[in-house]
């Protein structure tokens, strides 16, 4: 054999070599596994925002840590997920909070401490009083919480106009469907509606029968893509918001090194401020919808929203039974309306 003969067949061999090692590594398990649990369908913005957690994440630890994202109560609900992540079975998840374990844990559904996008993005700030006092609840239950996905803004929809709807002194002349939370009915009355609990799934039954008049609760997306045939009004006053926590069980980030702690939170707060973005667009896209299909739409502005933001914290000190008079005492300091 020639010298350049096996010249060749030795860099041949270091190049296989070279190749196999390479794709050895590449296809390495993982040192961390991140089981993600999510509630939304798997084309939500949530879940999508979740994959790109998992691909930011995956980059900047070379691979050591995957995050396997399962959308669509894969896992289980909302409860059953939150469950696990306190025993450490399931690491992480983007779900509403449960309250059955802590009925301060509802802080966050609580009506009227904001009005507009600019409120949400000082309020639910990683920094903020909100996030710091739901992290310190949630962290008693050996639950992280690693930030906010916001999905968007809450409003009323009606089947039939309501009378002066930001002056909550009126009788708005409607029966809407609440949630079944005292922070949601409370307030409601206090804006000047009367309400009705109805199951989730049966609100558009209800109101093609004229068993409710409107609802509350829902966000614009909510509202448009399951009661767009029969809502004739949407009132777009931001008395509260739908956000889902993106947690970590405290038994899966008591096990991370210092540095991979911090590219995951660095992922779940950039995560949390793309939501945001993502939300305002989305409220904005859905109210054009509406009008497209003939629903009135309006709109205010965050200082004509203040009088239905006052009344709703009016009904804050009758939240003190179940969420504790100091609770309630130091949120109405921290967020009641000016």
């Amino acid at each position: 054999m020639t010298t350049s003969r096996k010249s060749l067949l030795l860099c041949a061999v270091l190049f296989v070599s070279l190749f196999a090692l390479m794709a050895g590594s590449a296809l390495a398990a993982p040192e961390i596994t991140l089981k993600f649990a999510g509630q939304s369908p798997a084309d939500h913005p949530a879940t999508v925002l979740m994959n790109e957690l998992a691909k930011e994440v995956a980059a900047k630890t070379k691979g050591r840590i995957e995050v396997k994202v399962y959308p669509a109560n894969q896992l289980g609900d909302y409860t059953l997920v939150y469950e696990e992540l306190i025993k450490g079975t399931i690491e992480m998840g983007c779900i509403s909070v449960p309250s059955q374990f802590d009925p301060r844990l509802e802080l966050v559904y609580i009506n009227g401490f904001l009005r507009d996008y600019n409120d949400v993005k000082r309020i639910f700030a990683p920094n903020a009083w909100l996030f710091k006092k739901m992290d310190e609840l949630n962290n008693r239950l050996g639950v992280k919480l690693g930030g906010f996905f916001i999905e968007g803004m809450i409003g009323t929809a009606t089947t039939k106009p309501a009378a002066s709807p930001l002056d909550p002194s009126v009788k708005k002349g409607v029966l809407i469907r609440v949630p079944n939370m005292d922070v949601y009915k409370l307030a409601a009355e206090a804006m000047g509606y009367r309400t009705v609990t109805i199951p989730y799934a049966d609100v558009y039954q209800a109101l093609q029968t004229g068993v409710a008049e409107g609802v509350n609760g829902f966000s614009v997306v909510a509202a448009y893509t399951m009661l767009r045939d029969v809502i004739k009004y949407w009132y777009n006053t931001n008395y509260s918001l739908e956000c889902l926590n993106i947690m970590i069980s405290g038994k899966t980030w008591a096990k991370m090194a210092p540095a991979d702690q911090k590219i995951l939170q660095q992922a779940i707060n950039n995560l949390a401020a793309k939501s945001i973005v993502i939300a305002k667009q989305t409220d904005e896209k859905y109210m054009q919808l509406m009008r497209d299909k003939g629903i009135k739409v309006y709109t205010y502005s965050a200082k004509e929203l203040v009088p239905i933001a006052k009344a709703s914290a009016s009904t804050w000190p009758m939240l003190e039974k179940k969420m504790t008079k100091e609770l309630i005492d130091e949120f109405r300091k921290e967020m009641a309306p000016k």
